[in-house]
């Protein structure tokens, strides 16, 4: 808790059809000291309704419950930021959880921090556990200063398979009320703008290496299962095109507005989902797949030069873009190295 505000941090849980793994995302937090856990049922046809409310009535002091008619995960985040108390605030998909020890840590650390004013983001490690395989630890520790705040001059090079996704942010509630963070109703992927659009306007960090977020993936119906991204391949390019806004133009870095570090943070993130719709489209394979993915990669060069020549020039961009037969083999190669260093499987 802290003097301004009741709650520390707000962890929203956009819920649509989740009642079979809902409980292991709220039951984590049922004990977390100055945390609301805000569940929105995004129209729900199951029984997730009923099992938020459950734990809305049992413990109201912890659990939260918005009801809305569907309008995708991006609709349940907006909901979730205009509804939060919290001075922080986290999103955890519902087929996902969190670490207790990691979260009693994280709590610690953001209470210490605002004491002394607060930072505008809170970056965390994160684990993929894979069904069927083994887990997958994403750790900042060579990226991030650990434990103290910082700017984005002590920000250090992601390596290819560093990627800072939602899973691994927190942050400053107001930050993304005043950014003017809008994502798209009824699309999938918007974790993608989640990140980037907050994170050109964060000046303080901290980073603490805990493996708090734990993402599931494998699920054949999961948005990021292979054949899924293909069905979807129009939403990715439509997150895509939104993202693409979040890139400041080169004359801001050079004056010293944008910060060069947050430029190649936002570039590399950046690079790697292109780099990602781009197999996506390929593998897909069809004259339409094809002509979407060359028409994409004309609005890159023609309106970010500089994230065109990067991409296009790393294993992953130009291996997703090669002709042929011969290419077809390389860029469905290409495909399954892009999902591994996005973290999509």
């Amino acid at each position: 808790m802290t003097g301004r505000h009741p709650v520390l941090l707000t962890v929203v849980v956009p819920a649509y059809n989740a009642q079979d793994y809902l409980a292991r995302a709220l039951d984590p937090l049922r004990d977390a000291h100055g945390v609301e856990v805000l569940v929105i049922d995004d129209g729900s046809q199951d029984a997730t309704a009923q099992i938020a409310d459950a734990y809305a009535q049992a413990h109201p002091h912890r659990y939260r419950v918005i009801h809305q008619a569907n309008a995708g995960h991006g609709g349940a985040i907006n909901a979730g930021i205009a509804a939060a108390r919290g001075t922080y605030l986290k999103v955890l998909d519902a087929d996902d959880w969190l670490d207790g020890d990691a979260l009693a840590a994280t709590l610690a650390l953001l209470t210490e921090l605002d004491r002394s004013g607060g930072v505008d983001a809170l970056f965390t490690d994160y684990v993929h556990e894979r069904l069927g395989k083994s887990t997958k630890a994403m750790k900042f520790g060579s990226v991030f200063p650990a434990g103290r705040v910082f700017g984005w001059d002590e920000v250090d090079r992601f390596s290819r398979r560093q990627v800072l996704m939602m899973h691994a942010i927190i942050y400053r509630t107001e930050l993304l009320r005043a950014c003017g963070l809008r994502l798209p109703e009824h699309t999938f992927y918007v974790d993608n703008l989640f990140v980037l659009f907050p994170l050109g306007h964060v000046r303080t960090m901290a980073y603490l290496p805990v493996e708090l977020y734990r993402y599931f993936i494998g699920r054949v119906d999961q948005s990021i299962n292979a054949s899924v991204m293909v069905r979807r391949a129009d939403q990715q390019l439509r997150v895509n095109r939104l993202a693409l806004g979040a890139l400041p133009g080169a004359d801001a870095v050079r004056s010293g507005v944008v910060p060069a570090g947050l430029y190649a943070t936002l570039l590399h993130y950046l690079e790697a989902v292109c780099a990602v719709t781009s197999a996506t489209l390929a593998r897909g394979g069809t004259p339409e797949h094809l002509a979407a993915r060359d028409d994409f990669w004309r609005t890159v060069r023609d309106e970010h030069p500089a994230l065109y020549t990067r991409t296009r020039r790393s294993l992953m961009g130009a291996s997703a873009n090669l002709p042929g037969e011969t290419g077809r083999r390389v860029t469905s190669l290409a495909y399954h190295v892009a999902r591994r260093v996005v973290g999509f499987s």
